[in-house]
């Protein structure tokens, strides 16, 4: 499985951006999808997570309602629409393929392919 990450930049404080992860390879070997971030001198945090075969999804409480994760099957494509920025949403933002099935995985290591990462800074 091959993942690309792809969207981010700079935004003001309050406004939107939309971040893509594109899927490759063997992709129906895919359980879920999770995005996590990365901000400068803290550790890898999770973000959201969604089902790649159905709707569920999972959020971490510092961007629910705010952020909303979404995936078209026909793309094999995962999104994170991110409203609201804030300075503190700052960060190297990561999708990553979940192989297994079960509940949601939040951490770094229930997940088993990454993408490169996509900068996201949120400054007026």
């Amino acid at each position: 499985v091959q993942l690309q990450a792809s969207g981010g930049g700079l935004v003001q404080p309050g406004n939107s951006l939309r971040l893509s992860c594109a899927a490759s390879g063997r992709t129906f070997s895919i359980y879920n999808v999770g995005w996590f971030r990365q901000a400068p001198g803290k550790e890898r945090e999770f973000v959201a997570a969604i089902r790649w075969s159905g709707v569920l999804t999972y959020y971490a409480d510092s961007v629910k309602g705010r952020f909303t994760i979404s995936r078209d099957r026909a793309k094999y494509a995962v999104y994170l629409e991110m409203n609201s920025l804030k300075p503190e949403d700052t960060a190297v933002y990561y999708c990553a393929a979940d192989l297994t099935q079960g509940l949601f995985r939040t951490v770094e290591h229930g997940y088993h392919y990454w993408g490169q990462g996509t900068l996201v800074t949120v400054s007026s």
